[in-house]
């Protein structure tokens, strides 16, 4: 999957510059933090991670990684809406530092959500496993973005 630069989804007009709004960034960061905190205490502690429900613990970590991407993006004064917001939010991890692995998993997973969402996608325990790694190494990663 190959994902455009931030620059073309600019030009496309899937990204528009915004005024920043410092109240709906936050807003938006403490929506993913608090379905952080319903992901680790509710399902992580309370739930066996099986390939039944992997698709919903997937899922989760995608809503919270990509909510702080878009807290991001917003507050640089960036809004990206309609078909291509969601490859634009994850385009932009490159201009926040994010190295080309990480944005192709990131993709990846958007792609993976989106087929779960609209399409009956099932994936397994194992990925699931492995989306749970992700966050863990990249929440903090972009809750300190947020600061810069």
């Amino acid at each position: 999957m190959i994902l455009n630069n931030f620059e073309e989804f600019l030009r496309k007009g899937i990204v528009k510059k915004v005024f920043k709004d410092n109240l709906r960034v936050n807003s938006i960061i403490n929506e993913a933090e608090r379905k952080l905190v319903f992901l680790k205490r509710d399902m992580l502690a309370k739930i066996k991670l099986v390939d039944d429900n992997s698709n919903d613990f997937i899922e989760k970590v995608y809503d919270i990684l990509i909510e702080l991407i878009r807290a991001k993006l917003l507050k640089d004064g960036f809004k990206a809406h309609g078909e291509g917001a969601h490859e634009a939010e994850v385009s932009y991890m490159r201009k926040i530092g994010f190295n080309e692995l990480d944005v192709s998993f990131m993709n990846e997973l958007r792609y993976f959500r989106n087929g779960i969402k609209y399409y009956g996608k099932r994936l397994d325990k194992k990925y699931a496993e492995k989306v749970l790694k992700f966050l863990n190494r990249l929440y903090l990663i972009l809750k300190t973005s947020l600061n810069k």
